[in-house]
């Protein structure tokens, strides 16, 4: 269990955060029309906390597969002209994976093509990067599907034999698995080998149907979840380990695109527990990442260092 006034404590490895999973192209809706127009946003949650950790001034690798097509290359180079190592991305004859995102300011309504996304394949690169990593991040999307799959629950064995701290995002969404698979079953499995979760209110909803939030939260805590970060939108976020609990007010005063605000929490709690801060400490960083990145459009935004962050937000 962890402590919420704990700094954790991590083995020295040469780099922070390896984020597994898809990289994709987001098309947003520039309006609201009935045949809107879209514009192309670079995309994918663990390839939007790996770009976004850098920016906020820890190191981080992304293990993911793109096709080799026109798409796959605009977010290999984006990751590239981004100081992003892409020793790790793999790439395929399926076609690149894409979400398309009506723009909203609640949560997006999206549509998925997926193909190349769910290749990763485990190799023996992919586990020395496992080994030198401090976090390993995933989420729903590269457990929905095989050989993907696979490649995590590898992973997850590499990183508990390793002193790797293993993060889930359980952000299930029935569209994304196979027609006729339980995929609630597997994802409850999976939180019981997870560290830390942060589901939001949504996702929650989605594996448990509906309650407060406060249930929802002790649901996560009994599949074996050793820390919840449950957001709530507008009404904040809930943190609890089992013994302690506490509510959160949402930083946010401004919101133009919730387009990857999940993934920007992620980062700043990422980057504030490697630079020292308590399991607190980091949630209210969290939460000030994910208010910055929600006054812009697209899941990756310009983000200020950590230290910056700290003072516009007064944190």
């Amino acid at each position: 269990m962890f402590t919420l006034d704990e700094k954790l404590t991590f083995k020295s490895k040469s780099n922070d955060v390896l984020a597994m999973g898809e990289l994709l192209v987001d098309l947003i809706a520039t309006d609201e029309k009935k045949i809107p127009t879209y514009q192309q946003f670079f995309g994918g949650a663990p390839a939007n906390i790996a770009m976004n950790v850098k920016k906020l001034g820890i190191n981080s690798l992304l293990a993911t597969s793109v096709g080799e097509d026109r798409i796959g290359d605009f977010l290999v180079n984006h990751l590239e002209n981004n100081h992003i190592d892409t020793t790790l991305v793999q790439r395929t004859k399926h076609a690149t994976s894409m979400v398309v995102l009506n723009k909203s300011n609640g949560t997006p309504v999206p549509i998925f093509y997926r193909q190349a996304d769910f290749q990763l394949s485990f190799e023996e690169k992919l586990e020395q990067a496992i080994v030198d990593s401090k976090i390993l991040h995933f989420s729903c999307w590269p457990i929905s599907r095989f050989p993907s799959r696979n490649a995590i629950e590898r992973a997850i064995e590499v990183a508990k034999e390793n002193q790797t701290l293993v993060c889930f995002d359980p952000n299930y969404h029935a569209l994304i698995w196979q027609e006729g698979e339980d995929g609630i079953s597997y994802v409850k499995e999976i939180i019981a080998k997870a560290d830390i979760i942060k589901p939001s209110e949504d996702d929650a909803e989605r594996i448990f149907g509906p309650d407060t939030p406060e249930n929802q939260v002790k649901k996560f805590l009994a599949l074996g979840a050793k820390l919840v970060l449950m957001t709530l939108g507008k009404d904040g976020l809930i943190v609890s380990n089992g013994k302690e609990t506490i509510k959160y007010d949402t930083l946010a005063t401004e919101i133009a695109d919730t387009t990857g605000a999940g993934d920007a929490f992620w980062s700043g709690f990422y980057a504030a527990m490697i630079n020292g801060y308590t399991i607190k400490e980091a949630t209210v960083f969290g939460s000030a990442t994910s208010a910055h990145k929600l006054k812009r459009v697209g899941a990756i935004v310009d983000l200020p260092r950590l230290e910056e962050l700290k003072g516009i937000y007064q944190l």
